[in-house]
């Protein structure tokens, strides 16, 4: 009958668009490596350098002018202009950033993601979700399923931010607005990036 036939076409359509959201996704995919350079001395790089996990034991990592001084953080080596898609997936606590690739390496705030001008960040812990930039803090409401995946969707030209919880879809969690002309450097910490599939 025709609402049987209706309700199957509903039903093909929202299938059809998952996927298709889904290879949209894909389009902008990109793999991102984190610069064991810039890895603070409590953080512990692992999988080929995809991982960063904390640890309270402090590594004995050279002295180099790109390091973390100030703070359990580190960047990816790649600098992001355009459209930008990853995910992070995280386990305990962690973040997934942007920074500029100039922000400060020593001192508090300077340095801290989302705390200044030059990042943003998605803070997590548990069922707690947090967006910070510029030192002014968001908290967000849990996303239901609860997932451990985050996904980060980068539209430079445009100037969005996006965050998403990654499960069976994509939901929105929040987006950031920014006018900023420098390339963004991602970041994460207590997670590895995913390579989305």
């Amino acid at each position: 009958c025709f609402f049987v036939q209706l309700i199957f076409l509903f039903t093909f359509y929202l299938i059809f668009l998952c996927y298709f959201t889904h290879f949209e996704w894909l389009i902008y995919a990109c793999d991102l490596t984190l610069d064991p350079n810039t890895a603070n001395n409590y953080i512990i790089l692992s999988d080929e350098n995809r991982r960063a996990t904390y640890v309270k034991e402090p590594q004995p990592y050279p002295d180099h002018p790109e390091r973390f001084v100030g703070g359990e953080r580190v960047l990816c080596g790649e600098s992001l202009t355009g459209r930008s898609y990853w995910e992070v997936e995280w386990s305990g606590w962690g973040h997934a950033a942007v920074a500029y690739k100039e922000i400060g390496r020593k001192g508090g705030s300077d340095c801290r993601f989302g705390y200044n001008d030059k990042s943003w960040s998605l803070d997590f812990s548990d069922n707690r979700f947090t967006v910070w930039h510029n030192n002014k803090r968001t908290d967000l409401s849990a996303p239901s399923p609860l997932s451990n995946r985050v996904g980060v969707y980068l539209d430079w030209p445009a100037g969005t931010l996006s965050f998403y919880s990654v499960s069976d879809t994509h939901t929105h969690s929040h987006t950031y607005t920014h006018t900023t002309p420098h390339s963004l450097n991602p970041s994460m910490l207590d997670s590895g990036f995913m390579s989305p599939h």
